[in-house]
């Protein structure tokens, strides 16, 4: 595993999102962070990077979200209200999963025992005064030395 970590204002997000966007190596992306962290925001700006026109909302309620996006689909889920995996079944999650379009997933804790192991993670900390913490994970097994990052690449 590789990590990035940066710290950023809320006023830089779309400049982060699209330096984010860059290094994704998985269409699978699970969001971690506290209520009010800013995982849907952060979600949001990077559908802006992605050129989506669509607005990101939180699918608290209605559990999954579907944006378009040149040529694909983004899946935004938010794991909060589900109590089992088999609701998850219930909702047809295995079709999500077996797509090839991106899957973002906020609280994927809730649904652990279906996660692929394809999957990198932004875990996001609020720090007050408009700065967020953001912390990339990258699965090792798809980089190359070539692709290797560093906070420099930031």
């Amino acid at each position: 595993m590789k990590t990035i970590e940066l710290t950023y204002h809320i006023k830089d997000i779309d400049a982060i999102a699209a330096s984010v966007l860059e290094h994704l190596e998985s269409k699978t992306i699970l969001f971690n962070g506290g209520m009010g962290a800013g995982k849907t925001t952060f979600i949001n700006a990077l559908l802006k990077a992605m050129h989506s026109t669509d607005v990101a909302t939180s699918p608290t309620f209605s559990i999954v979200n579907e944006y378009t996006i040149p040529n694909d689909k983004v899946y935004h889920f938010d794991f909060y209200r589900i109590e089992s995996v088999d609701e998850a079944y219930n909702f047809g999650i295995e079709d999500y999963l077996s797509s090839e379009h991106w899957l973002f997933m906020e609280w994927p804790e809730r649904i652990e025992a279906l996660l692929p192991e394809d999957t990198q993670t932004i875990t996001i900390t609020d720090l007050q005064d408009n700065k967020r913490s953001l912390k990339l994970t990258i699965n090792t097994k798809h980089l190359t030395e070539n692709t290797a990052m560093t906070t420099e690449n930031f």
